[in-house]
């Protein structure tokens, strides 16, 4: 994602739950192909090199987590809240995975054999 229009119509129609270390939205749009993620990280959230790492940490998130999700034509937006910079990759894969679970993106346990 990179124009401001996707983010807006993710953000204005999509579904969106907030975490301690992250706020998740997303929105199934099925005139798209594959997952079209964006990430947002305000200077809030630290200087530019904490910045990046967080958002070399979403990306990694998306790449091992999203293959699972029951719908891949989607919008995905991760926002970093401020206090993020101070957590582990640890305590932020369990935050986003928590708000993915909320927004019902993976299988739920009983649909499991």
């Amino acid at each position: 994602m990179k124009t401001r229009a996707e983010f807006s119509r993710v953000k204005n129609t999509g579904q969106a739950k907030a975490g301690r270390w992250v706020i998740l939205s997303t929105l199934a749009d099925p005139s798209i192909d594959t997952l079209h993620t964006g990430f947002i990280t305000t200077k809030r959230c630290g200087k530019a090199h904490d910045r990046n790492l967080l958002r070399r940490r979403f990306r990694a998130l998306v790449q091992s987590h999203a293959p699972r999700f029951l719908e891949i034509r989607r919008f995905l937006v991760t926002i970093a809240r401020p206090a993020a910079v101070q957590a582990t990759f640890s305590e932020l894969e369990a935050d986003w995975l928590k708000q993915a679970r909320r927004l019902g993106l993976f299988p739920s346990p009983q649909d499991q054999p």
